[in-house]
This record gives structure tokens, sequence and C-alpha cells, in this order.
């Protein structure tokens, strides 16, 4: 009975990785540096594998930036604009390609599945000239064999990589992708023939797209694929591992017929109905990989369940073809508990990160081998008691009001031209009135007042005073900026989940839970362990503060419910929804308080709500609907002259356009420079859309500054799509990453643009 991890971490448990990458970036370490810490991580990932007793272990999951942009780089697929003229690829042209450098932008970015993880998006075309370019999988694998440790090499595989692309800019936007699939498939031969030269016996193929809805001709590119590469695979064993979801019927055929392949992993957690595909017929012979032991979570594996359903598996596939794997890779979970001295032992206790996980893989196998670590089940049988019997799970009241809520839709009395109406005779705006989206620049010295803060370092008058010295700094700018209305800048938040989930129950935060997002960048979620309920007012002293110090209006800034559930780990004892309602009504009572406390503009950010949308279309009405309710649920209490503003990231909306309009916020602020202005496409289809909206003038996420005749020729393409009287003028996102010295004329100019087309519209009236 043998054991396999699909992918592990590669941050490191203290983000070691990070810090080498920052500081290589910034020229204040050598390659050598950086190559030193990476090769440590690995090793010790390998060893801890080892010495659990993994016996299908991975190498070449690892990655400086990405596992997509290090396919790129073995294929030779570098976009012409980085200046690559063959040879092997090294740093300067692998970070440029995720980073962009001095002359040329970074590739596109964009989401692993539904995940929060993101991938660099190959640009692929007609012309590409594929070549074997990066040795990365071949000689990890020796660093590993040189170790003593026998690996799996693990790719992303070719079908699923060129899924995953786009056509290059130039190239038709209907351009087959899949054609590509003859050019790519010489440099996968090229690297297997080099492991098996090198001793490897296994291989793994990631084809996770094989969860998706995928269509006859993009279901034969797998069969196709798979039947090129067999004599090259011939004298190795292949596994194909899916993961994120049930692998539809079709697919699921599609996949156990593959040629040359030895075993099939499933995700068998998010993937409940491929058990029934199993046990409805598996190819007698081959190998199960099933992915028992959740990659993406942070909930200790009920053990005993997970055996029961073992053992179903192995009187259909058989003791010595079953092999006990996670549901993915744990690149989606934090990365070691060890690190968490300060959390709560009770809570703790119902908790596995990616390290523990491995244990838990191989305690699965020893047991299902007849080598039961007894006190290992009892523990973890206590604990699994413990968490559903816990009162600090349930809150009766909180129960109570949730179920209070079905029968409604929650919609505010009046429609939303109406409340714009009394809206606008009480905020008396001008026309394209200007705003920004919440967060202004944290210095260091901010950073440093909230760090002494936590620790106890300095007084709570101390750290209120310097809060309020932050916050009249940001008014004051916006008032001599001439913004319509202003915000406090969030000087006092460190994360706009994080801040609202230490203030709510049912919340707990780790010290060193981090997960990587992208390239360096990592986000440490709360764990939503039960019943959500606000104790107390978290955001009214700080807003109200603000407000006084203005005439002008002042948002109340929130972070919606839809949001803080996609961004944290969520308990998986009842359905997301529910505990998403829950949350609503949380926001509902600040949202109110804010009311009373005479805020009339609220801004309610929902950044992830298109993040939680599920990977198959079937699925997406249900999200949607109790997503949208969820919104809709934090301020259906409100007055007509309340002003509600939501806020989202990113900008591919166009096929839940109407999802957004739904919703039914007063004004909508999005994402929109950066993605060539998709957005307004929309618009141009003729979706009507009768609320405030403001399509983000300028790109926050670049240092850049953009001149006035840019952004006021970006208002007037704008203009051709929506009316004068409900369009906003702002920019993309907050402004926390940005330095004072890029924010204060970047949003001067942003103002001179909106004041150069009121005159402009009133002189053609």
């Amino acid at each position: 009975m043998a054991s396999h991890i699909v992918g592990y971490p590669r941050m490191g448990p203290k983000r070691e990785l990070k810090f080498a990458l920052e500081s290589f970036w910034d020229h204040k370490s050598s390659a050598e540096d950086l190559q030193k810490v990476a090769a440590d991580l690995r090793s010790s990932i390998w060893r801890q594998m080892a010495d659990a007793g993994t016996k299908y272990i991975p190498s070449n999951t690892f990655a400086y930036y990405d596992q997509v942009l290090d396919t790129t780089a073995m294929l030779g697929a570098v976009p012409p604009r980085y200046g690559w003229n063959g040879g092997e690829i090294e740093f300067d042209v692998y970070f440029s390609m995720a980073r962009g450098n001095a002359s040329v932008p970074a590739m596109e970015m964009t989401k692993w599945f539904d995940t929060n993880y993101h991938y660099i998006v190959p640009e692929l075309g007609p012309d590409v000239k594929f070549s074997y370019a990066s040795h990365k999988a071949v000689k990890e694998y020796q660093e590993a064999k040189a170790l003593g440790v026998d690996t799996v090499p693990v790719f992303v595989g070719p079908v699923s990589y060129l899924l995953l692309s786009k056509p290059a800019k130039g190239v038709e936007k209907s351009f087959s992708l899949l054609s590509l699939l003859d050019k790519i498939l010489p440099v996968y031969k090229e690297v297997i023939a080099e492991l098996k030269a090198a001793g490897a016996s296994w291989i793994q193929f990631d084809e996770p797209t094989l969860v998706m809805d995928l269509d006859v001709h993009q279901l034969q590119a797998f069969t196709q694929a798979y039947s090129e590469l067999e004599a090259s695979c011939s004298g190795l064993n292949v596994i194909v591992e899916t993961y994120f979801a049930d692998v539809p019927a079709e697919a699921f055929k599609t996949l156990i017929s593959l040629k040359g392949v030895t075993g099939f992993g499933f995700d068998l957690v998010r993937g409940t109905k491929t058990l029934h595909l199993i046990k409805g017929g598996f190819p007698s012979g081959k190998y199960l990989f099933a992915g028992l032991v959740d990659g993406r979570n942070i909930w200790a594996n009920d053990l005993a369940a997970s055996l029961s359903v073992l053992k179903e598996l192995e009187s259909i596939v058989g003791k010595d073809k079953l092999v006990v794997s996670t549901s993915c890779s744990l690149l989606h979970t934090a990365v070691d508990l060890v690190n968490e001295p300060k959390l709560d032992q009770e809570i703790k206790s119902w908790l596995a990160f990616a390290a523990q996980k491995v244990v838990e893989v191989n305690a699965l196998a020893k047991a299902l081998a007849s080598n039961k670590d007894e006190a290992f089940f009892s523990t973890n049988a206590a604990a699994q008691a413990s968490r559903k019997s816990s009162p600090r799970v349930t809150n009766e009241a909180v129960q109570k009001a949730a179920a209070a809520l079905r029968g409604s839709d929650h919609r505010r009395a009046t429609d939303v031209s109406t409340r714009l109406d009394a809206q606008q005779k009480k905020l008396k705006l001008p026309v394209l009135p200007t705003t920004t989206i919440g967060s202004f620049p944290q210095t260091m010295d901010l950073r440093r007042v909230r760090r002494e803060y936590k620790a106890k370092k300095i007084s709570e008058e101390v750290y209120v005073k310097s809060i309020k010295e932050e916050i009249n700094k940001v008014v004051k700018l916006q008032e001599e900026l001439d913004i319509d209305v202003l915000v406090h800048g969030e000087p006092e938040r460190n994360d706009m989940v994080e801040y609202f989930g230490e203030q709510l129950s049912g919340f707990a935060f780790t010290a060193n839970g981090w997960v990587q997002s992208y390239g360096s960048r990592c986000v440490k979620p709360p764990i939503i362990f039960g019943d959500v309920s606000r104790p107390e007012p978290m955001t009214v002293f700080w807003s109200t503060m603000a407000q006084s110090m203005t005439d002008r209006p002042m948002k109340g800034m929130l972070t919606g419910p839809v949001t803080i559930l996609n961004w944290s780990f969520v308990r998986n004892d009842q359905p997301r929804f529910e505990t998403c309602y829950q949350i609503a009504l949380a926001i509902k009572d600040e949202v109110e308080d804010l009311e009373k406390a005479g805020i009339t503009v609220i801004q309610i950010d929902e950044a992830a709500l298109r993040e939680g949308l599920p990977l198959r279309k079937s699925e997406h009405a249900f999200y949607l609907d109790w997503a949208v309710h969820s919104f809709r649920i934090t301020n259906c209490g409100v007055q007509d002259t309340t002003q509600i503003h939501t806020h989202m990231c990113y900008s591919n909306f166009n096929d839940i356009i109407h999802s957004i309009i739904n919703m039914d916020a007063d004004v909508i602020t999005i994402e929109n420079s950066r993605s060539d202005e998709k957005l307004l496409s929309v618009f141009r289809e003729g979706v009507k859309y009768g609320a405030g909206i403001g399509p983000g003038v300028y790109d926050i996420h670049s240092p850049r500054i953009p001149s006035t005749e840019e952004i006021a020729d970006r208002i007037n393409k704008m203009l051709a799509v929506l009316e004068t009287n409900i369009l906003w003028v702002n920019p993309d996102c907050g402004l926390k990453t940005r330095k004072y010295a890029e924010v204060k004329p970047a949003l001067k100019n942003m103002v001179a643009a909106a004041k150069l087309l009121r005159t402009e519209l009133a002189s053609a009236k």
C-alpha cells in the first residue's frame, strides 16, 4: 500500500524563498545565493516526505515563480519582446517574462482554476518556434537522486498547457491553440528521454483541465497527445493527475482509455461524483491515486472516514494498485503547524497544514497495509469529536438569524434610479464625480506604528493619535486635489479581510500560515472555524472621526461577505453559503451603525466575488444566486439617501454582468484599465446599466503616472457607451502599495481630466 503527494508548497515554512527572491530582485544578493536557498528548501521537502514514508515523492513542483512559466521556459515559448536568442533560459529572461523589465511589460497573470494562486499565461501563435530550453526537471530529479531520494518528476501536461494559454498579441483570437500540440510534443519527448537516461521510473503529467467543460475536439486532443507520447514513455510508469473538481463522465472515459498511462489521480474531496464513476468501471491493472487528503484547506482529515472509502476502493482496484494521495498539490495550503506556537491549542488540534497532511497520507497508507498506528488514529478521532461538539463552533442566535433569511430576497424598497435621485439631492455631486477606491499609501512609519501597537510597545492613546494624524493628512490631500467623495485612507488596516476577521467571532489567525498567491507574494488567510457574529462596531470610530474632518462626503469602507469567505480557509462542516450568510448579517449590523453615525456613502468591497465561481457552468447559477443575495443582505435596511458602493478587482465580468446588476448597488467601481477595457465591450453590446459605474481610469499596479490627456481619452471611451449622469471617475484599485510621489500627480491628473470633460460637456449643451 503506497502513498503519493501531488505537489508541495515552495515558499518555505517561514517564507524563505520570498525573501531570497526579493533580495535578488533588489540586487542585494546574487543568483548563487538565491539558488542556495532554493536547493536547501527542496532538499528539506524531499527528506521530510521520505522520512514520513512517502513512496511517490514529487520533484519539479518547485518553481522560482510559477509552474506554468517553468513549462513555457522548458518549451522555449518566450515571447519575442524579451529578446531571447536561444540557449538555456536563465533568470534574466525568466523573471522578465514574470515581472517585466525596464523596457517591456510582464506576461499576463490570471487565476489558476478557482484557487487564489495565479499563473503566468503563455502567449502562443502559429509562428512560435518551440525548443527544449530549460533542463530544470532533469536537474531537479538528479539533485534529489544525489540525496538518495528517487522522485516522480511532475509536469503541466501538454494538453492542459495549451488550453491554459492565450493567442499572443497580433494572433487571431480564433486561433486554435490545440493546433500546436504536434509542435510541443517533440520537446516533451526530449525531456522524457533525458529522464529515462537519468534513471527515472515514474513521471506525472498534471492535466487539471479534464475537470472543465470540454468539447469533443478538446477531449480528442488528450487521446492524440498520449498516443503520440506512448512510445517515448515505454519503460516508464506514467501518472495522469486531475484535481479541483469532479471529472465529467465523458472526460473520465477519455482519461481511463489513454494509451501508455499506468495510473490516474483524482480529487476525491471536491470530486465526490468521481467516486461513482470509479465504482462504475475502472480499468483493471491500472493504479488509482486516490486524493482523499484535502490540499486546499487546513482541516485535519477524518482518518476513519477516509479509511472506509479506501477499503471500498481497494475492493475495486486491488490492494497493490491503490495509492493514497492528496486531492491536489499542497501548494494551496499553509506549510507547517509547528510554526504556530501561539495558536489556541483546541483549534490547533483540528488543523493540518502541508507537513501534517504528508503524515496523514502515510498514516492512511500504513493502515490499509494492516499497519495502523492506533494512537495516531485515536488522537485524530478525539479531535474530530471535539470539533463537532465544541461550544466555540456553534452560536444558536447566529444559526437562528441565518435560518430566518430564507424566503426573502433582501432587495431595497425602491429602484436604483429613484435612490440615485434622492442621493443626489443630499450629496449635490458634480457630473463625473471623482473618488478613490479606499486605501492610501502605507508608509514604513505607519506599518511600524501598527506593529508596535500590536506588540503593546505603545499605548492606545499614542496609537490613536498617530492614526488620526495620518487620516487628517489623507483628508487634507484629497481636499487639496479637489476630489468629490473622500476616503480615510485605511491607515489602521493591515489587510482587507484580516482587519474584519480579527473583530468578528468565529475566526482564528495564524502567525505563519502563508500561502503563495503569485511570485513572491503570499497571503495569510484567516481560518473560519465557527459561527460568525459581530460583537461590536468595527469601523464606526475611524469613519466618524474622518467625516468630522471635512464637509465633503466620507465613504465608510467595508469588505463584503463573499470576499471575506473566498479569501479565508472556510469551515468544511456546513455549506459555504451558510457561512456567507452569517458574515453578511455581521456586515449588515456594521452598515446600519455607520448610517446611524451619519455616514452617507458606504462602500462594501466584493473584490473576490468572481473568484468563487465554480469551474463548471452548470454550477454557476447556484453560486451567483447566494453570493449576490449575501451582498444584498448587507445593505437592504438602509435609507434611499444612503449611497451604497461596491468595488471589484479584475475585469473578466462579461459573463456575469447580469449578476452584478442584480447586486443592486448604487455605484460600482471596477478594474478596467489593465484589461484593455474588456469591460466596456459589455456595454457596447447593449447591456443596459442604470446604476452609477466607475470603470478604473488608470492602472494602480504600475508606478507609471498617466497624463491628463490619457485619462481624458479613457473617460471619453467610457462616455461613448455609458450615460454621462452615471459615470464616476476613479483609479482601478486601492493605492496602498503605491508611493505618495506616484499617487499625488496621478490623482491630480485624474481630477484635471474630469474637470476638463465637465467643461466640454457643459459647452456642448
